[in-house]
């Protein structure tokens, strides 16, 4: 046994499991209980051991009072308070971390995904997947305020990560433990974890899932995010493309502003030097100035980024590549 550091000196196992289900939850007073029963019945009829871990994040609502109960009243049942609001990619993060499953399962603590799906998403994962998404291909959802602008950004993912998902938003998901483990989570990044395991080489699939309209409490969601999923898909392809190599991607601007602005600055110097040109009144000459030094800048800033990635990978130790499996020569 280990003592957590938390407000309520939660105690959690480190003994092995077979499955892990971890639901981060904010404000869900009223599902906590329904949501709990309904996990431990589809689970206790797999016939696995099994541990489900509630993580909540900094609720305000009674939930934690009543997290804390179920907790302590509970086989198989672990609850995590977080100090504050730390938004729900700390809170899977938390859950990836104290997982101690081979296979990790994640949904939402509003009811909206259904714990019948379960059984199916393990099913897919032990045909030799890494990752099984769920697709809400019938969301019970408002279609101006959340489908439509979750088909916008589910298609611009797909094109920018080459992860090709429908529904990057569903919690519910299945993962190998070492594919979730080996992943860092940061800011909102969570609705980008099949991108980010793509990433590792891991192989994904996507399958339907239910999904319910919410009865209970309020959604934590808003058109504001579009905003923040901008910003971290920007991120991701940059970890996707050029993680190991960003000078090629900051040269490459470099060198175009650079050249752009050379051009724009010999053909000035020809004007001038041949026909007496006039330079001081145009503001072209500002434009190829302004690019050469600003292609200056990008490529310095590549350089440095390359040290940095240097410094990253070499004082960890840390390969820039991932073994899937090794053959070796079976002497008759």
């Amino acid at each position: 046994m280990v003592m957590l550091s938390t407000d309520e000196n939660i105690v959690t196992s480190l003994k092995k499991v077979e499955i892990s289900v971890i639901v981060p939850i904010y404000n869900e007073v009223e599902n906590i209980e329904t949501l709990s029963n309904s996990l431990l019945n589809v689970l206790n009829g797999l016939n696995k051991s099994f541990e489900i871990i509630l993580i909540d994040d900094g609720s305000s609502d009674g939930t934690c009072e009543l997290l804390k109960s179920i907790a302590e009243s509970t086989p198989n049942i672990k609850g995590i308070r977080f100090r504050r609001n730390f938004g729900q990619t700390a809170a899977m993060a938390a859950g990836f971390d104290y997982a101690s499953g081979d296979i990790i399962i994640s949904l939402d603590g509003d009811m909206q995904n259904d714990p019948a799906d379960i059984p199916r998403l393990i099913a897919k994962l032990e045909e030799g997947y890494d990752v099984v998404s769920g697709w809400r291909k019938n969301r019970q959802d408002d279609f101006l305020s959340r489908k439509i602008p979750s088909m916008i950004a589910n298609r611009l993912i797909s094109r920018l990560t080459g992860v090709h998902l429908h529904d990057y938003g569903c919690s519910l998901k299945a993962y190998r433990s070492e594919i979730a483990k080996d992943m860092s989570l940061y800011g909102e990044m969570h609705r980008f974890i099949p991108a980010l395991a793509g990433i590792e080489g891991a192989r994904i699939i996507e399958m339907p899932v239910l999904h319910h309209p919410r009865k209970f409490g309020q959604s934590k969601y808003n058109i504001l995010r579009t905003f923040k999923v901008i910003l971290d898909l920007m991120t991701v392809v940059f970890l996707r493309k050029f993680m190991t190599r960003p000078l090629h991607m900051f040269g490459r601007m470099g060198l175009a502003s650079f050249f752009a602005g050379f051009i724009i600055s010999a053909y000035l110097a020809f004007e001038k030097l041949v026909f007496s040109t006039q330079l001081s009144n145009r503001p072209l000459l500002l434009l190829g100035v302004l690019l050469i030094l600003t292609g200056i800048q990008l490529i310095s800033t590549g350089i440095i980024a390359e040290i940095q990635i240097r410094t990253y990978y070499e004082s960890q130790n840390k390969p820039i590549y991932k073994v899937r499996n090794i053959y070796n020569y079976n002497k008759p």
